[in-house]
């Protein structure tokens, strides 16, 4: 391989040497179409008329008043899809209709990313299967559902604790038996090198367009850019516009039932080095090296580790990251929906509730801009059996 691929000692490739020369050719295939012309126009026309970019950067001042600081949203939820996936899963489905694949697999956590490669996959012709695990497809109803209308095999995984770690591990065995026509779409800014990087370079878009944004309609950058964080792909996406800036990056991971408890997610926050799923990271681990399952009332932010460069930004202190709980998450989700009208996904909420807490700190004339990374829609199974007082869909 050209680079293996470290940000600091995170990172790498830690896989099965049948695996390598896979990672090999995407690696190849990934370096020349990045700096290919045609490609990246094809790419940006795809966002542009098909996924509908550039989403927009809404100043929401009910929420500002609320929260007494001006909070901007960076509306990914309005993308084609309903969420920032959108843009890796296109940017990767024409990577693998570029290598000559004629199949696609991915995992997904909470769907969204399902949904993505499936509509990916029938733009482009190119038969697509869906690994899920069987909680998240039971919580996650609707997106199982759009993946089946998009043309579509979903695959349920009831193995393990049957969620996103799990879909991924079936997702690399399938990978590693069917090598010669399948792409491995990974959904997130995780796994062995080069997809860490990779997914990076496709959700850039989110940070440059925001960086513009927020310039011509404040005249500023803003004091803080907020994201959840799971695997980490919509922070590191809007991260990449605001770096080497005076502006503080706040990823915001679950802490579902509280980090006193073992019912989270929080990685950067309780997890220690450890390898898993092709990459060196932090993981959450038990005292003799086991992945702890994790826990959170959001899908696509349970995952017991975190994408190596956000586990590289947290050494350095490029960026800093928080916790919200789930109490935290839900509170925001319906703050949002009485005062602007918008729906957000729940893993979108962790970075609305944590933006509250950093307004309180500061002034009201404090820039707080927030990536809203999905929509709520395929949240509202879940908010509904909250509100009834049914228990978490999960172990």
């Amino acid at each position: 391989m050209q680079s293996l691929g470290f940000f600091g000692s995170f990172g790498g490739v830690y896989v099965p040497e049948l695996l390598v020369p896979a990672l090999e050719e995407v690696e190849s295939a990934f370096l020349e179409a990045s700096q290919d012309a045609d490609f990246l126009k094809e790419y940006h026309h795809l966002l542009k008329h098909y996924a509908g970019r550039p989403t927009p950067l809404y100043e929401a001042k009910n929420l500002s008043k609320r929260y007494g600081a001006r909070i901007f949203l960076k509306r990914e939820d309005l993308l084609h899809g309903g969420a920032h996936k959108t843009n890796n899963a296109i940017g990767q489905a024409l990577l693998a209709k570029r290598m000559g694949k004629t199949r696609i697999i991915a995992e997904t956590g909470a769907g969204q990313h399902g949904v993505a490669t499936a509509m990916a996959g029938a733009l482009l012709g190119i038969p697509t299967e869906i690994y899920m695990g069987a909680v998240d497809m039971e919580r996650q109803q609707p997106n199982v559902f759009r993946m089946k209308l998009l043309g579509a095999t979903v695959h349920a995984v009831e193995v393990g604790s049957k969620t996103l770690k799990d879909a991924i591990n079936e997702a690399m065995r399938d990978w590693v038996s069917n090598l010669q026509d399948t792409y491995y779409l990974l959904g997130t800014a995780a796994g062995p090198h080069p997809y860490p990087t990779l997914v990076r370079f496709f959700q850039q878009i989110i940070g440059e367009e925001a960086h513009q944004q927020i310039l011509e309609q404040a005249g500023r950058l803003p004091d803080q850019v907020v994201a959840c964080v799971g695997g980490g792909s919509n922070a590191i996406g809007i991260f990449q516009g605001f770096r080497n800036s005076s502006v503080q990056l706040v990823g915001v991971e679950p802490a579902g039932l509280g980090l006193e408890t073992e019912h989270h997610g929080a990685v950067l926050a309780k997890g220690t080095p450890g390898c898993l799923h092709g990459m060196k990271s932090l993981a959450l681990q038990d005292k003799d090296g086991q992945v702890r399952e994790t826990y959170s009332i959001s899908a696509g932010l349970d995952y017991p580790l975190v994408g190596p460069e956000h586990a590289h930004l947290q050494n350095t202190g490029e960026a800093v990251y928080a916790s919200a709980t789930d109490a935290e998450a839900l509170a925001a989700f319906h703050t949002l929906a009485e005062t602007e009208g918008i729906l957000p996904a729940l893993e979108s909420c962790h970075a609305l509730a944590y933006a509250q807490t950093l307004a309180v700190q500061g002034t009201p004339e404090q820039i707080i801009l927030i990536n809203l990374s999905g929509r709520g829609d395929k949240d509202l199974h879940q908010v509904m059996a909250q509100q009834e007082g049914a228990p978490h869909v999960h172990a």
